[in-house]
């Protein structure tokens, strides 16, 4: 991250330009400038590429953006970011939570800040959570995304927030690659409720899931793992709501903060 917050500062104060000066030359603003300086936040791709071409750097930015998008994840991330994007098929579980592959900015960032972190290490986190959105949902061929949520996930936030975030989630449903399930409180007590895991098929039949815990997250690729996971996942298919009333119950859950 230091080697793009020294580039960008190096090539603007050559240019004898101040961070406004530079930001409305390549059509972003000023603070996004001051965020890559300092270390907050990481130029997406064609904002690395439009500050490499008005610097005439050839592509030394973009480089520097690469290296410091790779350093933004947690170490124990990175396995798991690399099955996302060369997954075909995601099925992800979450009991409490909202998956982050359809996390809104905002909800993320009281997710964040729920952990008493500090600002820089919520933005850092942000940035990875836009990264991976960018390099899975958002990408032109994306993998298809099956996604199952418990109802509790739908009631917890600030009622701004959540409003925001329910809509997303019935936006991203309406895409053809997105599926979204709810399993309703009446299911009672079940095995899902032991945690939240992801499963991802990747080329060649071949298959990773991952794990959260208070710590940090684990990547599973051991047979007998893997088979337990898609036992738990049999559970909650089974327990979860069809889609169209999964959909009526998100717009319940919107309505309600109306």
């Amino acid at each position: 991250m230091n080697e793009l917050r020294e580039v960008l500062r190096r090539h603007r104060v050559a240019r004898r330009m101040t961070q406004a000066q530079l930001g409305r030359a390549i059509k972003v603003s000023a603070s996004l400038i001051a965020g890559i300086e300092q270390g907050r936040f990481i130029p997406r791709p064609e904002t690395a590429a439009a500050l490499d071409e008005f610097f005439g750097t050839e592509e030394e930015i973009q480089e520097a953006a690469v290296s410091a998008k790779k350093d933004a994840r947690p170490p124990w991330l990175r396995p798991w970011t690399e099955h996302e994007e060369r997954a075909t098929l995601l099925r992800w579980w979450e009991p409490l939570l909202l998956p982050g592959l359809l996390q809104t900015e905002e909800y993320a960032r009281a997710v964040l800040r729920g952990g008493w972190l500090s600002d820089e290490v919520v933005d850092r986190g942000i940035q990875v959570r836009r990264d991976r959105q960018a390099a899975t949902v958002d990408r032109p061929s994306p993998p298809r995304l099956s996604v199952i949520i418990g109802e509790f996930a739908l009631l917890a936030g600030p009622p701004e927030v959540r409003h925001e975030q329910v809509k997303h989630l019935l936006d991203m449903s309406q895409r053809p690659t997105v599926q979204v399930l709810v399993v309703p409180r009446s299911a009672g007590l079940h095995a899902g409720l032991a945690g939240a895991f992801v499963l991802a098929t990747l080329p060649a039949s071949r298959r990773a899931g991952y794990v959260d815990d208070q710590l940090q997250g684990r990547v599973v690729t051991d047979g007998g793992d893997l088979d337990q996971l898609e036992i738990s996942w049999e559970i909650v298919s089974g327990l979860a709501l069809p889609v169209q009333p999964s959909r009526e119950l998100l717009q319940r859950a919107m309505n309600d903060d109306d």
